[in-house]
């Protein structure tokens, strides 16, 4: 049990006491009431706002349910001051000792400190990437890589059972582009000229081997053939072999999906069909006419006969048609199907989309409702494009990817936890710079290497109190002081911050914290440049060097812990 959670206990047990002496209703609802730290340090080491969520529903006054709460909060050992702030607040201020003991209770638990089974029991199916297999991939697709994969492993953290999807669209003309593509590469790899490729083809050089392996098996069987004879062996073979280069490059950012759904097994399996039906049995699909489009209407515009979804019934603007007029499915519609699959095995859903489905949002939120009667939790987190720059100037395009700059040539030049690390640095809905001069320097203003080197920096220490033979069995923790304690009063918050990450769906959270955490313990070890007697390690001190050591051991747990979340190597040496 970690500190957060020993004090919302003690506040229960508090409440608890009150029921029993009547001053307060017996089952009132306690989701809603928190311990965290208080906005302004100089109020106390934690707060509450117990009494201002209660007092309402207990037909109380806030201020005066407050005072009772103080009451019983002040029978706590562990307390040395308790008061009530403005219209009812409740601060405490705890006794040294128990930040000391929460410095030992991070180094007991190691790596599961700030684990939970808040989400046991509890499957998330979380979506992410998702690119359209024609081609490697690319830098817009690096930032929703990143964010969906923090995402997975930070519901893991707290006990989820999480599935990492990867949704295939291979249904689309986009593969029929890219069959044709290919079909022009075999043709060069049988000793065609074929000059510059036409403009509606993938252009990248990314081809040539799948051109080359197709002439290899096939030989010239295929060379003047019609494309009907063709497409649809080019199309499977195509994006079979893009799939393997989308691995093999999400891979390189530590990325691997246990599961990978194909769009044209969907619609094959005729699983857009199964959901029609479903949301026709609730009157959830009727065959109408969709409005004329707003402002000046086309001439070439008629009034057409769809099947449509009530999307309306859940806060859309509008219906939404679910089949074209020529019976082939509208996105939406074999959208709407795929959620519908990962619904019956999930009881939660995420997904990652570019910001340029913003306007799709709504439409399938209303969808995942209908199908799921509103029992299922779905997130759409949106994630906006990164913008490449070198020394402040926007990076060239690719030759080999065609028109875009690869995701693996940007890992191999600045190495995957740059990449990664930096790509949860800001919230993911807000624009962002990735500039390659600036996430490979060794400074404060690099926020990886800054987090980095707060681990590095704990390892060095030790091997500094070693080679001055000073070996740390145990610890007196009572010999750390006010500031030191500072910076365990941060590490401790790192469960709620977990937690607070996960709720929101935000891993950036973890980011911003961690940055925190360094900044601090950065400061607390710089203090020794001008005052010697505040350096960690003091050779003729080893009781004190133990002390410290134990507090930079407890730092780094955190930092690991954290990095972990991100999967960013927590480096000893720098």
């Amino acid at each position: 049990m970690t500190l957060y959670t020993r004090f919302a206990a003690h506040l229960d047990a508090a409440l608890d006491a009150l029921v029993a002496s009547g001053d307060l209703p017996a089952g009132l609802e306690r989701r809603s009431v928190t311990v965290e730290p208080p906005r302004d340090t100089s109020h106390g080491d934690l707060a509450t706002n117990a009494a201002m969520v209660l007092a309402k529903p207990a037909g109380t006054n806030p201020r005066a349910l407050a005072e009772k709460i103080v009451a019983e909060l002040n029978k706590i050992d562990e307390v040395t001051a308790v008061s009530v702030a403005g219209p009812g607040f409740i601060n405490l201020t705890l006794a040294e000792d128990a930040w000391r003991g929460e410095i030992e209770a991070i180094l007991a638990m190691g790596d599961r400190y700030g684990r939970s089974d808040a989400g046991k029991g509890v499957t998330v199916n979380v979506e992410y990437v998702s690119a359209n297999p024609t081609g490697p991939m690319h830098m817009g697709h690096c930032r929703g890589a990143v964010v969906g994969d923090a995402l997975a492993s930070l519901l893991e953290f707290i006990g989820h059972k999480v599935v990492r999807e990867y949704y295939v669209n291979d249904a689309g003309g986009q593969v029929d582009v890219l069959a044709r593509s290919a079909h022009l590469r075999y043709r060069e790899a049988l000793g065609e000229a074929i000059g510059d490729i036409p403009e509606g083809l993938y252009p990248g050089d990314y081809l040539k081997p799948v051109g080359e392996a197709l002439a290899a098996r096939y030989g010239d069987k295929y060379v003047g053939q019609s494309e009907s004879a063709w497409l649809v062996l080019f199309r499977e073979e195509a994006v079979a072999a893009m799939m393997e280069l989308i691995k093999a490059d999400l891979a390189l950012l530590g990325i691997h999906h246990n599961l990978f759904s194909s769009e044209a097994e969907l619609q094959a399996a005729r699983k857009p069909e199964a959901a029609e039906a479903w949301l026709r049995e609730r009157d959830l699909v009727y065959d109408g006419v969709l409005e004329a489009p707003k402002g000046e209407t086309p001439e070439d515009w008629e009034p057409v006969q769809l099947p449509l979804f009530r999307a309306t019934r859940f806060g859309d603007d509008q219906d939404r048609p679910i089949k074209k007029s020529n019976g082939s499915w509208t996105y939406f519609g074999a959208d709407l199907a795929y959620h519908f699959q990962k619904a019956q095995s999930a009881d939660q859903l995420i997904d990652i989309w570019g910001a340029d489905h913003a306007g799709t949002v709504k439409r399938i939120v209303a969808a995942v409702q209908a199908l799921t009667d509103g029992k299922t939790r779905f997130d759409v987190k949106l994630v906006q494009m990164v913008r490449l720059l070198r020394d402040g100037e926007p990076v060239k395009m690719s030759k080999r990817a065609g028109n875009f700059v690869t995701l693996a040539d940007v890992v191999r030049e600045v190495g995957r936890d740059a990449v990664r690390f930096t790509m949860l640095t800001r919230k993911a809905d807000a624009q962002m710079d990735f500039d390659f001069a600036k996430v490979q320097e060794t400074s404060k203003e690099n926020p990886v290497f800054y987090v980095q080197y707060a681990n590095a920096r704990v390892h060095s220490m030790h091997r500094k109190a070693a080679e001055a033979g000073i070996v740390c069995a145990d610890a007196d923790l009572s010999l750390l002081d006010t500031r030191e304690l500072q910076v365990a009063k941060l590490a401790a918050q790192f469960p709620r911050v977990v937690e607070g990450a996960a709720g929101a769906r935000e891993p950036h959270r973890i980011a911003f914290y961690l940055y925190d955490l360094a900044a601090e313990f950065h400061s607390l070890y710089n203090l020794g440049n001008d005052h010697p007697e505040r350096r960690f390690v003091l050779a003729d001190q080893p009781q004190l060097t133990c002390a410290r050591l134990y507090l930079a051991r407890a730092i780094g747990q955190i930092v690991q812990n954290g990095l972990g979340v991100m999967g960013v190597d927590a480096v000893e040496e720098m």
